[in-house]
């Protein structure tokens, strides 16, 4: 059964049932707060968090109702506005990508890092979202090679080094990018908020982010 929220996004049963299961067990091994997709909470709630679970249930439900196996559940723990830990499952892949802040970024227990040097720049764009503005980009920088793919799988193929950047320059929210945030910065990659000209941050009052570049480190657009 498919339900569409305000801003004509899909929201799934199973949606539900993952937020469930994914905030009985955070509440199994901590004490921190909660601020999930499928659960929203004020600003004046959650504004003096120091740190506290930032979840995407079922990020990419539009790929799960097609069924091309690129959803994911993001999980990240924020502290001061920062992602310190974050995991990314694709369960329709048997893949699982985590990250802790100073210790490294891994998938399926193997670590990650992207060091590519390459000049003919690989990049990515969503399989459902994409913008005139963002072919834009692209072309500005002379990237023709681009893979599309759903949810936060795009930033675990820049982090273990299948592409070079991916250029969001729409609307996302905090829970999309905080789990795959953390991992790609482990992964010797970052991404950039287009206005503030540094890496995003989170908890803000308005969750959705900025427009904002992700790249390994050795690339600059700004």
């Amino acid at each position: 059964q498919v339900k569409y929220k305000k801003d004509d996004s899909p929201v799934t049963e199973a949606d539900i049932v993952s937020h469930k299961i994914i905030l009985e067990g955070l509440k199994q091994i901590s004490n921190y707060p909660i601020l999930s997709e499928e659960a929203e909470i004020s600003y004046d709630e959650r504004k003096n968090w120091n740190k506290f679970w930032l979840v995407d249930p079922l990020d990419g439900t539009k790929d799960f109702l097609v069924k091309n196996n690129q959803f994911t559940v993001n999980i990240a723990l924020i502290e001061n506005n920062k992602p310190v830990l974050g995991l990314v499952l694709i369960p329709a892949e048997n893949l699982c990508y985590i990250a802790e802040k100073d210790k490294g970024a891994y998938k399926n227990g193997e670590k990650i890092y992207n060091a590519s040097i390459r000049t003919e720049l690989i990049g990515s764009d969503s399989n459902f979202h994409s913008t005139e503005e963002t072919k834009a980009f692209y072309a500005k920088y002379n990237v023709e090679n681009i893979k599309r793919y759903g949810s936060a799988l795009k930033f675990c193929k820049l982090a273990e080094g299948e592409i070079d950047l991916y250029a969001r320059l729409n609307g996302t929210m905090e829970w999309d990018t905080a789990a795959g945030h953390i991992i790609m910065n482990e992964a010797g990659c970052k991404i950039i908020d287009v206005e503030t000209k540094k890496e995003i941050v989170y908890n803000r009052a308005c969750l959705v982010n900025n427009h904002f570049i992700a790249s390994r480190n050795n690339l600059n657009f700004f």
